[in-house]
């Protein structure tokens, strides 16, 4: 299967590196008002997309549980209530150290991209990531690298942007293309950034497509649901 991310940023082709520099540089300017854009974009619906989430993972306590690209720690914070080791692993020091401010002690932070995780082989028993997938540099190695870090019978769930139905398409693209760059613009002050983030839910693949891309990678039981009529959706898998 052919990498649908894999050097694109937005609109530009360009190479891994400069994709991973250019996110990780979007990150860091917006990193202080991240929350207040995701509110004001989905009207606060984005809070209970990541409800859903933390319900569905069924964390037990003793458990090691992984927010990939977790940065402010807006889920890891719903998770760790259950007395698992809840461990946020971002590329980004800037959200990260926004979420450290945020989260209670039981919530570790540490470093790395979605592609290298400073975890051990069969670590992690559940991994979680919303709204991060379609950054990271190379879809299929990320997956790939997710599958590693877990142990056999671990719980991946992704909460990404999809296809929404086509009653509600239209009027979906009118608010991402005309609305929210603008909103990036007032509320966040880095319009660029929030143009990047509009064409990056476009470039993302498909419902059906990742699910696929998930089997690839060896996850089994694979399956979603959407949200608000697929304009959210909650993948899941299970490493074998």
């Amino acid at each position: 299967m052919t990498d649908p991310l894999s050097g694109q940023f937005g609109r530009e082709n360009v190479d891994s590196g400069e994709r991973e520099r250019r996110i990780r540089a979007l990150f860091q300017a917006v990193a202080g008002r991240y929350d207040l854009m995701n509110d004001i974009m989905s009207m606060g619906i984005h809070r209970l997309w990541k409800r859903g989430l933390a319900r569905a993972v069924n964390v037990q306590r003793g458990e090691v549980v992984v927010d990939l690209a977790g940065g402010t720690g807006d889920v890891a914070r719903l998770m760790a209530t259950s007395g698992a080791r809840v461990v946020v692993c971002d590329p980004s020091p800037g959200m990260m150290a926004v979420g450290r401010g945020r989260c209670p002690d039981a919530v570790n932070f540490v470093e790395g991209s979605a592609e290298a995780m400073p975890f051990d082989s069969d670590s992690v028993d559940a991994l979680t990531i919303s709204f991060g997938l379609r950054n990271v540099t190379a879809l299929q190695d990320a997956l790939a690298e997710i599958h590693r870090v877990l142990r056999p019978g671990g719980r991946f769930l992704c909460l990404e942007f999809s296809r929404p139905w086509p009653l509600i398409a239209p009027f979906y693209d009118a608010w991402s293309f005309a609305v929210i760059p603008r909103l990036g613009a007032w509320v966040a002050k880095e319009p660029a950034a929030y143009d990047y983030l509009v064409e990056s839910i476009r470039n993302f693949p498909a419902q059906a497509e990742l699910a696929a891309a998930m089997r690839d990678a060896g996850f089994t039981d694979v399956g979603w649901r959407n949200y608000s009529g697929g304009i959210a959706c909650l993948h899941r898998g299970t490493k074998a």
